[in-house]
């Protein structure tokens, strides 16, 4: 059923540019394909840049980097590592608080 929208749309889009339509589908096709890609890499970055004005303005900047970085996690691995390191770093600093407590 796809496929034979697309072709559809293929042979339209030939037709109607003079038949060069290989690198306009190839853009097409990229897209789709990276598409989550691409709304993960820009809304991640939105947060983490969000994050950073909150840091010098009033505002939970670091919650704002973290959200940020776990969207970014969900498609590349520096932004995992990244995640890994800040949870570590918040349970040492949470057990050296209930450490004090006692």
């Amino acid at each position: 059923m796809v496929q034979r929208f697309l072709s559809a749309v293929r042979r339209l889009l030939g037709k109607a540019i003079g038949g060069v339509w290989y690198p306009f589908g190839m853009t097409i096709r990229f897209i789709f394909r990276n598409g989550k890609r691409i709304a993960v890499t820009i809304v991640g970055g939105v947060l983490v840049l969000i994050g950073v004005v909150l840091l010098v303005l009033p505002g939970p900047g670091i919650v704002f980097i973290v959200a940020g970085l776990a969207v970014l996690a969900t498609e590349y691995v520096w932004a995992q590592r990244a995640l890994n390191y800040a949870k570590e770093r918040a349970q040492r600093a949470r057990d050296r608080v209930r450490r004090k407590r006692r």
